[in-house]
């Protein structure tokens, strides 16, 4: 049974309207904040700096081309569980993170999808258990991070996916708008970033595309690294499982040479790609 196709657009939860300081009290005081998690994991390298203790979120209001992990598209597809119990999971973590100078990220699916959930788990990370942490978004749901939220993420991973708009659309479903104002709104609040670019050969590698993506990243002020991403196929067997097409599955991954090239781009814009 197919549950969603490539470019399909996913209605949106709405939004709290309250403000910062309402969206903290209403958290204080209705009990414990509860989401849909998909799943956790430690990594090292790609979510933030050390060793991370990675919870993807379930839900996402994209459906990209390439997605490796489709089995997070929709929030269903997850449990779930109160922000308190995911923070006791990466409690049990906390020696180990802080020996790696690690932290806390929080992925997906979205995690801006569910904005409440999210930002208590970052909170109570950052402040309870002192964790640095990152928060990984497309940035199209860039506008539902409240200032407060922000304040509890040292590090935000943003995934921007294609310079070209038509290019954007056709990959993800969505307009590439979004994610472009929530990026200019963490320069002006001076959030570190790390950008991520997946490179698709015969779809984002075109040059005019790579250095669109690399003259905006070097034009903000607070990117400090960028993700050169090889395009692969490890989740095609989830998409198989779920009843969805691959649409990509006869595109080639990128040669090593087609990687330090989208790099290069990057580095002549005087950023640090890897």
């Amino acid at each position: 049974m197919s549950l969603i196709q490539p470019g399909e657009l996913l209605p949106l939860i709405p939004v709290s309207t309250d403000t910062p300081a309402e969206q903290a009290a209403t958290l204080r005081g209705a009990g414990p904040v509860s989401g849909s998690v998909h799943s956790w994991d430690l990594s090292t390298g790609v979510d933030g700096p050390g060793t991370r203790f990675v919870v993807f979120v379930a839900g996402c209001p994209l459906a990209c081309l390439y997605c490796h992990n489709p089995d997070t598209m929709r929030m269903r597809n997850g449990r779930r569980t109160t922000a308190d119990k995911v923070v006791e999971e990466v409690n049990k973590y906390v020696p180990f993170i802080r020996a790696s100078g690690g932290g806390f990220t929080i992925s997906g699916g979205e995690p801006l999808l569910q904005p409440d959930f999210t930002g208590e788990i970052l909170r109570l990370c950052h402040r309870e258990l002192g964790l640095h942490t990152a928060l990984d978004t497309s940035g199209f749901l860039g506008a539902r991070a409240s200032d407060t939220l922000l304040a509890d993420v040292d590090l935000v991973l943003l995934d921007i996916k294609s310079w070209d708009r038509e290019l954007y659309l056709r990959l993800t479903g969505r307009q590439l708008e979004p994610t472009l104002a929530f990026a200019r709104r963490l320069a002006d609040l001076r959030k570190e970033v790390w950008v991520r670019f997946v490179l698709v050969p015969g779809l984002t590698d075109a040059t005019e595309n790579v250095e669109g993506v690399a003259s905006f990243a070097g034009s903000l002020g607070n990117v400090t690294r960028v993700d050169v991403l090889p395009f692969h196929k490890l989740g095609t067997a989830k998409w198989e499982e779920l009843g969805m097409e691959f649409t990509l599955a006869d595109t080639p991954v990128p040669t090593s040479a087609q990687v330090a090239r989208a790099r290069s781009v990057f580095t002549s814009y005087g950023l640090n790609a890897v």
